[in-house]
């Protein structure tokens, strides 16, 4: 988790509870607003992969499922 981000979820958790709730919902509308389905990748999640792609990831398309968990 980014420092913004511990630092937001800090200053949210210093809120009464009726604010935390707003707080929450503003966050989740802002997110909603840039990604509505959830597919775009932080920087921090496109660092991970390019760095799963480096380190020997497989596409599970190059899988033969059917052979997984047969020995």
């Amino acid at each position: 988790m980014s420092e913004i981000a511990m630092n937001a979820a800090h200053m949210i958790d210093m809120l009464p509870d009726p604010d935390k709730n707003l707080a929450y919902e503003l966050i989740k509308k802002l997110v909603l607003a840039w990604d509505p389905d959830f597919t775009k990748l932080t920087t921090e999640e496109a660092k991970q992969l390019e760095e799963a792609k480096g380190s020997g990831f497989v596409d599970a398309e190059e899988i033969d499922w059917s052979k997984i968990g047969h020995e």
